[in-house]
């Protein structure tokens, strides 16, 4: 695989460790401010809004500008904003602090997903995206115990600082070892977007909305799930944790090259399905760790495999737009999460089981089969050039 996917892959877990590292330190920032718990929360909940809306927006505004210096730009603007949460006297310098991380880490996301896929042989570019998702699943899935025990070191500020001296170590690798990449014409927002709300295009998206949903209702509440199931203490969460993310991290590059062996349409049927089956049946294992952890280990992998495929499709079937259905799909994926951190939160309200997560978040992913199956049997997007930009048109 290209030096350069790994090291965009690895600019990509600098980045994304800023989203969800501040949840496990949440009752430590919440007394160094004054605030509450619930205050400090939306340091999360504004990140992931303005994450999701600044992808699509910024990746638009700066098409034209090469890509090498966007992502250079974006990195030292990431690098300002942390430095900021290091030295904030306040909740609100904090709050501006995370708007500029969350729209910087939203385009130099899309920028590695974008970049990855125009570095490599078409033939590798599932495998690319593979390796691009390891880095933003790694770094959310270890982020929360990460943050923890760095926390519980060295204090939550030092953590920040740390991520503002990867971002460096980033730019001096992007400087070096990514050629210059132009910019290109811009196809006008309303026909990209229109693109994107097409039966095709739109049910993608959706997929990846409600697959994101599903795993959520379940890893939302995975902690009292293993406290009222095993009744685990900190330091066992902490390792179930830890072989999750691991299992997480290979998901995407397992995604990626079931994609370029098989196919994109076939990778995404078979891992939707495969991950409805494995939360349907993940609160049967419970009564045995021996089965349990390798389902837990399964139902990581799985939960990262479907964005390579998924993304690679939506490049095949409107190539013209590809870069913004990109971006459109990675907030998505951030719709998909907040969704099912707010599904697991009713059903545990109502049922009073945190097991029952698992079967209604089964339930959820299999309304993103039912997405995925539509967008694939739907009519290919075709394009006619014309003296405008490219227009679209059901073929």
């Amino acid at each position: 695989m290209n030096l350069k996917v790994f090291i965009l892959a690895l600019s990509t877990i600098a980045v994304g460790l800023v989203e969800l590292i501040i949840g496990g330190i949440l009752p430590t920032i919440a007394d160094d401010f004054n605030i509450s718990l619930s205050s400090a929360g939306q340091l999360i909940t504004v990140y992931a809004l303005i994450y999701a809306i600044a992808g699509p927006v910024l990746l638009v505004l700066t098409s034209k500008i090469e890509r090498k210096k966007l992502y250079l730009a974006s990195l030292f603007i990431f690098f300002l904003g942390n430095v900021m949460t290091y030295f904030s006297p306040n909740y609100i310098f904090m709050m501006i602090a995370r708007v500029l991380t969350a729209a910087s880490t939203a385009l130099i996301v899309v920028l590695s997903l974008t970049i990855a896929v125009k570095i490599v042989a078409p033939s590798h570019r599932a495998k690319a995206l593979g390796l691009i998702y390891m880095g933003i699943s790694s770094s959310l899935v270890l982020g929360v115990p990460l943050g923890i025990l760095l926390s519980n070191i060295f204090g939550w500020r030092i953590i920040f600082l740390g991520i503002a001296a990867l971002s460096i170590g980033s730019m001096v690798l992007i400087s070096i070892f990514l050629e210059r990449i132009p910019g290109e014409r811009t196809i006008p927002l309303s026909q990209q977007l229109k693109a994107a709300g097409s039966a095709k295009i739109g049910s993608a998206h959706l997929s990846t909305v409600f697959m994101l949903a599903g795993h959520y209702t379940v890893y939302a509440y995975f902690t009292p799930f293993l406290e009222t199931n095993f009744h685990l203490n900190s330091y066992w969460i902490s390792i179930f944790y830890f072989i999750f993310g691991i299992a997480a991290v290979g998901g995407g590059a397992f995604g990626g090259t079931l994609s370029d062996r098989i196919g994109t349409h076939k990778s995404i049927v078979i891992v939707i399905s495969a991950f409805a089956i494995c939360l349907c049946l993940l609160p049967l294992t419970t009564f045995s760790l021996v089965l349990f952890i390798p389902m837990m280990m399964v139902w990581g992998a799985l939960s990262w495999a479907l964005a390579p495929p998924l993304q690679s499709y939506l490049i095949q079937i409107d190539p013209a737009t590809s870069d913004i259905q990109q971006s459109l799909n990675n907030s998505a994926l951030q719709i998909g999460i907040s969704l099912g951190s707010a599904i697991g939160g009713l059903v545990l309200n109502n049922s009073g089981t945190v097991s029952s997560t698992a079967w209604f978040g089964s339930g959820v992913v299999i309304i993103s089969l039912l997405f995925a199956v539509f967008s694939l049997t739907r009519p290919a997007i075709a394009r006619e050039n014309t003296n405008s930009p490219a227009s679209f048109q059901r073929s």
